[in-house]
């Protein structure tokens, strides 16, 4: 069954992020003071008295965008309040009732759903009595103060008794997601134009200009009956071109999203070179330990100029530490592809969630050593007594050894190589840990097999 959804819209800066955000109890949307900030609709997963329902923040009514997006705005808020059960018309107690107001209350004069007029910012009990001018729209009326945290449960109970019957309705909350995939690159490399064709519905605002997704949008969608969720970032930029906290802001939720992923798009745009940003990007999904996919996009606008192999080696070149990464041509405006990439996003996820027995691990470390053995630190001769798989999700394996500073990242280096083209990880990281082994630990597997005689 489809969940309820609850959408909160008003003009700008009467604190719908801010509302969104408290009801949910955790930093979800960009606040700012800087009015329009929010453009695509944002949802998340919000619990009301064991129902559970699809909270939705908007972008503000009756802005004039300065980048000519408000007709692709207007288009997101009038999709959320078509989809809504329950709609949350925010206003602002300070300011009173302004003609933009106004303009929000003609608009949803004629809708089906029940509205609730969220009277913010009344953070003492003199500006809640104020909140009485709002009954003029003819609507509930709830004084509330995100910032201070009033009026929170009497805003969820007028929630609850404003929801449609919950008949047939699931109470426990929906399945889990197969996978979350972040989608991540540079400004205007198709991020967006991808996720609405995962979705078959123009979720998220797409235009020419650059920065139009300013906040990671998790956007939920269905591939063989199973559920996804595809997160949508904000296009990254060298760090002397964030020039706004919003940009700020957007910079450091993508990062959160490509952490809290479990595999990540990395985007390019076929008709562009790659950049030190790419670059940069890369490594810090690396750093993460993520496993992922290059994904050259807009590959309809390129092809036959450009032979698929030679773009393969140029982005091999470019990224010469990260061979394991697959890489997939795609269009996302046609759809060229996508299914294929989505598929080999599942693989490399089960890839990540392997577990190798600690038996066939050494077996493979012992005979890499025995081919090239470490090489001497000076005076002193590095030994690996055995090594165990600890966790998955990325690979995690632990290697005992008589000190761990003699074995230099060279070695290191190698060892993952043979680990990945021997077991099933060969496209995903492995981390690795080096440790000393303790006195009490006698343990010599892989010694002993070194020992032995062939």
């Amino acid at each position: 069954m489809r969940l309820p959804q609850v959408v909160i819209v008003g003009r700008p800066n009467v604190g719908k992020s801010s509302i969104f955000n408290w009801l949910l109890r955790r930093r979800v949307a960009i606040v700012d003071p800087q009015a329009g900030i929010t453009r695509d609709r944002i949802s998340h997963l919000l619990e009301i008295n064991g129902r559970f329902v699809e909270l939705v923040d908007t972008g503000g009514m009756g802005f004039e965008d300065p980048d000519n997006l408000t007709p692709e705005i207007e288009e997101q808020i009038e999709a959320a309040i078509d989809t809504a059960d329950v709609i949350l018309f925010v206003v602002d107690v300070r300011e009173g009732i302004t003609p933009l107001d106004e303009l929000v209350s003609r608009r949803l004069r004629y809708v089906s759903v029940p509205v609730i007029c969220v009277a913010n910012k009344a953070d003492t009990e003199s500006l809640a009595l104020q909140a009485g001018e709002f009954y003029r729209f003819g609507r509930k009326v709830i004084p509330i103060s995100a910032a201070h945290s009033r009026g929170r449960e009497e805003l969820l109970a007028a929630i609850a008794e404003a929801l449609p019957p919950a008949a047939g309705e699931a109470q426990a909350p929906p399945p889990e997601p197969v996978m979350k995939l972040a989608i991540v690159g540079r400004r205007n490399v198709g991020k967006s134009t991808f996720v609405n064709t995962l979705c078959q519905a123009e979720r998220m605002i797409v235009s020419e200009v650059p920065g139009t997704t300013r906040d990671s949008v998790d956007v939920r969608f269905e591939l063989d009956g199973k559920p996804f969720i595809a997160i949508d970032t904000a296009g990254f930029m060298r760090r002397k071109s964030i020039s706004e906290n919003v940009d700020f802001y957007g910079m450091h939720r993508a990062q959160r999203s490509i952490r809290r992923a479990d595999v990540v798009l990395l985007f390019l745009d076929a008709q562009e070179r790659i950049t030190r940003l790419d670059k940069q990007l890369a490594d810090y999904i690396t750093q993460q330990f993520k496993p992922f996919i290059i994904v050259v996009n807009k590959w309809d606008l390129v092809q036959g100029q450009m032979a698929p192999e030679k773009w393969v080696a140029y982005i091999r070149d470019s990224f010469r530490t990260m061979t394991y990464a697959p890489i997939a041509f795609i269009s996302a405006k046609t759809g060229k592809n996508v299914k294929l990439l989505l598929d080999y996003a599942q693989q490399l996820h089960e890839q990540a969630g392997r577990r190798v027995k600690t038996s066939e691990l050494n077996r493979l470390i012992a005979a890499a050593i025995e081919r090239n053995p470490p090489p001497l630190a000076g005076t002193k001769r590095p030994k690996i007594y055995y090594a165990t798989q600890v966790g998955e999700h990325p690979p995690t394996i632990v290697m005992f050894c008589n000190d761990p500073t003699l074995i230099d990242a060279t070695y290191q280096r190698y060892l993952l190589g043979v680990l990945r083209e021997q077991l099933p990880f060969r496209e995903v990281p492995i981390k690795l840990y080096l440790r000393q082994r303790e006195r009490h630990d006698r343990t010599d597997q892989i010694e002993s097999r070194l020992s032995r005689p062939r």
